[in-house]
């Protein structure tokens, strides 16, 4: 009886561990758009009623004028799109630190995003594994960056993620 193939069969995307350096850079694409439904339907699947994101009448008496995209939302977008590049075999994310918001969104935005490699080092309990800190930092497509943060993640080493082949 044949197995079935696994997961993207044939098909590599990520990297594992032993593909990381220090100092590798990657610019993470496509870029993405944000509407006024992206903003407002993750708003309100998420809970937060913050008139900010959600009103146009209360939002154009703030100081911005209009509506805020919610920082969580964009959060969620720039961390998308760095999977390909930093965590697609990824175990597990350890953590987030030091995410810094730095200008505002807005519905009609185009995000972007890019990362930098800051350490690589083995597991100390996984010998299969080891873990990656990444730096992020997103930015509009007029070139304003708007967030950064560090990234953790628990990444295997080559022969050793879900969807390789064990012998």
């Amino acid at each position: 009886m044949s197995k079935a193939p696994g997961f993207m069969a044939g098909y590599r995307m990520g990297r594992y561990l032993e593909d990381f350096k220090v100092g590798d850079a990657f610019e993470h694409r496509p870029g993405r758009t944000v509407t006024d439904h992206d903003n407002t339907a993750f708003s309100l699947l998420t809970m937060n009623r913050h008139p900010l994101h959600c009103d146009h009448a209360y939002a154009a008496q703030s100081e911005f004028g209009k509506p805020l995209v919610n920082s969580a939302l964009t959060l969620a977008i720039v961390v998308g799109m760095t999977v390909d590049d930093i965590s697609f075999r990824a175990i597990a994310n350890l953590g987030w630190k030091d995410i810094k918001l730095t200008a505002p969104v807005f519905s009609g935005d185009t995000l972007y995003a890019r990362s930098r490699v800051l350490d690589v080092r083995e597991s100390k309990s996984r010998p299969t594994q080891g873990v990656v800190t990444t730096e992020t930092e997103g930015y509009k497509a007029d070139g304003t960056v708007f967030m950064r943060f560090e990234r953790v993640s628990l990444i295997p080493k080559r022969g050793h993620g879900v969807s390789d082949e064990r012998n």
